[in-house]
């Protein structure tokens, strides 16, 4: 009687939201921001924003996409293992002097942290920011593993839903120069999909 029980609260739970490809992680209502990925690879990573656990940030995220603020912006930090980093808008843009990137924001105004009780595992996206918890702006990385101790740290905005084989190949940093990547990947184009 319990494995039946456990079989169809399983069958509950995956027929009210589908699993996130590579993450297990459910899929939510959204918006979905989609990033079309250029460079050393290629592809599509859809993102699941979380507006019910960082409203504030979700809407500046969204905006800026809307923008067009993060075409050709670089992933500028890759560490295999941990994460890749993107979004500097300001110092980020392919084909420029990138070797600010990681240092800039948008023109938009800084942000109050959102922290939540999720945890930092395979596939959340969460806000780049500086010492300061309420300095998160336009950039944000995505996670290659799990990092307990970036919990309640760092806001998360999200998870992959899909795509995680492209946030894999995506071209990885020197360790010793703290993931500066050399010839990095970049986002083509980002876009918000209701």
């Amino acid at each position: 009687m319990r494995k039946a029980g456990l079989s169809i609260i399983a069958a509950l739970a995956l027929s009210g939201a589908a699993l996130a490809e590579g993450t297990g992680i459910a899929d939510t209502p959204g918006p979905n921001l989609v990033l079309e990925v250029g460079g050393s690879t290629t592809g599509q990573i859809v993102i699941d924003l979380l507006p019910d656990v960082a409203p504030k940030h979700v809407d500046q995220i969204t905006a800026l996409a809307r923008e067009g603020a993060y075409d050709d912006v670089v992933f500028h930090r890759v560490i295999e293992g941990f994460m890749a980093q993107t979004g500097d808008v300001q110092f980020g843009k392919r084909g420029g002097d990138t070797q600010l990137a990681g240092m800039g924001g948008s023109n938009r105004p800084d942000l109050p942290a959102e922290f939540s009780n999720r945890s930092f595992v395979r596939g959340m996206v969460g806000m780049a920011r500086s010492q300061n918890p309420d300095s998160a702006n336009s950039q944000f990385f995505i996670m290659f593993d799990a990092a307990p101790h970036l919990d309640g740290q760092y806001t998360i905005v999200g998870h992959v839903l899909d795509g995680m084989q492209v946030v894999d190949a995506l071209a990885k940093g020197n360790p010793a120069a703290n993931g500066l990547v050399a010839d990095p990947d970049y986002i083509v184009s980002a876009t918000v999909v209701e």
